[in-house]
């Protein structure tokens, strides 16, 4: 018999990494072009998600998960390169991450843009990685966990 009103998105690996993780701990939703694998090599564990996109497991996530609220930005986004920047990328991705948190966090939450290396050094200090099957280019999301109170 399965629970009652988990999202169905959600596996139960990443149930329980959710579950896992204490307040301030970080989960990276990771575009399927991410190197998850070899970051989680000697860190964070690795969550699959293959068939899912990132706003669909966003969803479900924040379903169960509060965002920190101790922190000025409890969601990070890659920030494009120079030359991305330069040619003036579109992230149309970003848009609806954005209307999701709205909607689950409410219209207060402030995402930060973290610098490509930097944001995979902080993907080795995360607790969990889920691999997606995004295909947006600069389509990975950090979050901040927080109390659920």
């Amino acid at each position: 018999m399965p629970l009652k009103n988990i999202p169905k998105c959600l596996s139960p690996n990443l149930l329980h990494a959710l579950a896992s993780m204490g307040h301030g701990d970080e989960i990276v939703l990771a575009d399927a072009h991410f190197p998850s694998s070899s970051i989680c090599r000697d860190g964070p564990i690795e969550v699959r998600a293959d068939g899912l996109d990132i706003p669909t497991l966003l969803d479900g996530i924040l379903q169960l998960l509060p965002l920190d609220t101790y922190v000025d930005s409890p969601v990070a986004l890659m920030d494009p390169v120079q030359s991305d920047k330069d040619s003036h990328i579109q992230i149309p991705v970003w848009d609806k991450y954005k209307e999701i948190i709205k909607q689950r966090e409410g219209p207060s939450v402030e995402i930060e843009y973290v610098e490509r290396f930097a944001f995979y050094r902080r993907a080795k200090t995360a607790y969990a990685i889920v691999h997606t099957g995004e295909m947006a280019k600069y389509g990975n999301i950090i979050l901040k966990k927080g109390l659920a109170l």
